[in-house]
């Protein structure tokens, strides 16, 4: 398995992180890709093939860690070529939110 599980949707609390910019303030770090639960079932494959999918947004992924489980908001396709690739690992902004 890849991933600690496949989610559909977001079971935290809302945020105010909703741009780039904001996420920007959250320092990069290095996560297992088996700790995380996607918050999408599917994954565009034009997003996971193109070679620019990171040229208008953010260079790493996003995660927000609730509750000791990490959940990735966004970037599935990172962590699908990141796997593809045989990485283990992710380089991700990860939010942490109490509750």
């Amino acid at each position: 398995m890849i991933f600690r599980a496949v989610g559909d949707g977001r079971p935290y609390p809302e945020h105010d992180l909703s741009t780039t910019r904001a996420w920007s303030d959250v320092a990069p770090r290095q996560i297992r890709l088996e700790e995380l639960v996607t918050t999408r079932r599917t994954l565009d494959l034009e997003a996971l093939l193109a070679d620019d999918s990171t040229f208008y947004g953010d260079l790493f992924a996003h995660v927000v860690q609730w509750r000791g489980v990490m959940y990735l908001e966004d970037g599935l396709h990172r962590a699908v070529r990141a796997a593809l690739q045989q990485r283990s690992t992710l380089h991700a902004r990860v939010l942490v939110l109490e509750g």
